[in-house]
């Protein structure tokens, strides 16, 4: 048996209760991936997207229905030792992987504010537009449940609001194009651990900046300052990063203050003589 299969074994064998049921579930129940769809799934590098190709990989060869897929990776601006590790990774893993070339990182390189903002933003703008070069109508990331909850506590806590990344989402400028999420039940530590099993190596944050001006002398961030708190708050709760999730899928507007859609806010007063 060739290493790839060894490895797509060990999906729907021994990750299936932690990877592959919980991807299923998650294209089942937010309804991801439809027939005839043309997906682009976005390769970074990392192992969330990687395992992500493999899973849209079982999926289109053992699903109910017929859908094509097409693996793109990025290259903003990689240095030649993360460029060989994807491109070693996607051959291991028996991936057609495309690589496409793009200057983000010696844009951002010029600026002073906000350059991680700018450099999510235009890898999100070439990346649709790559989908839109290919025929896709979705795109498929690599994001997983810890990525969830994470983003939930950080618009709680630095942006004053309630939200979270969304299984899926409509493009506001490319018309047609949808973002689709498949990892979104898969928790981080059921990657990791298919990683190991498999002795896969993959590049962890490929950001020439993480290591300068953007992050302390500790290399913490927002980020990774709301996941210790989730990692210290399981030790007495093991459940409360289900719980936050739950939370979202259980929000009681009898008992909020106000609510917003489309931008439009409502104050609860506005029902407050209706509620009994």
């Amino acid at each position: 048996m060739e290493k790839y299969q060894e490895i797509e074994r060990s999906i729907i064998k021994k990750f299936r209760k932690d990877i592959w049921s919980k991807f299923v579930k998650a294209v089942q129940e937010f309804e991801l991936i439809k027939e005839n769809d043309k997906i682009m799934v976005c390769i970074s590098g990392g192992k969330d997207s990687f395992l992500l190709a493999k899973c849209i990989e079982e999926l289109k060869r053992h699903g109910k229905y017929p859908f094509e897929a097409h693996y793109v990776c990025m290259d903003p601006g990689y240095n030649k030792q993360n460029r060989e590790l994807i491109e070693k990774n996607a051959k291991i893993l028996n991936i057609n992987l495309e690589i496409f070339e793009s200057d983000i990182f010696d844009i951002v390189d010029q600026v002073d504010k906000s350059p991680c903002y700018l450099c999510a933003r235009m890898r999100r703008g070439c990346l649709y537009s790559k989908a839109e070069e290919l025929g896709c109508n979705k795109i498929a990331l690599g994001h997983h449940f810890d990525d969830v909850i994470e983003t939930t506590l950080l618009s709680m806590f630095y942006g004053a609001e309630i939200k979270t990344m969304m299984p899926k989402l409509h493009s506001d400028n490319f018309e047609g194009l949808e973002l689709i999420r498949p990892m979104y039940l898969v928790k981080e530590e059921s990657v990791i651990s298919w990683a190991k099993y498999n002795s896969l190596n993959f590049i962890n944050c490929a950001c020439k900046f993480t290591s300068e001006t953007f992050y302390d002398e500790n290399n913490s961030s927002k980020r990774k300052e709301i996941k210790n708190l989730i990692k210290q708050m399981k030790k007495s709760n093991p459940n409360v990063d289900y719980n936050i999730y739950k939370a979202l899928d259980n929000v009681n507007l009898n008992c909020t203050i106000g609510t917003k859609r489309n931008g439009e806010y409502e104050s609860f007063l506005k029902y407050y003589d209706e509620i009994k």
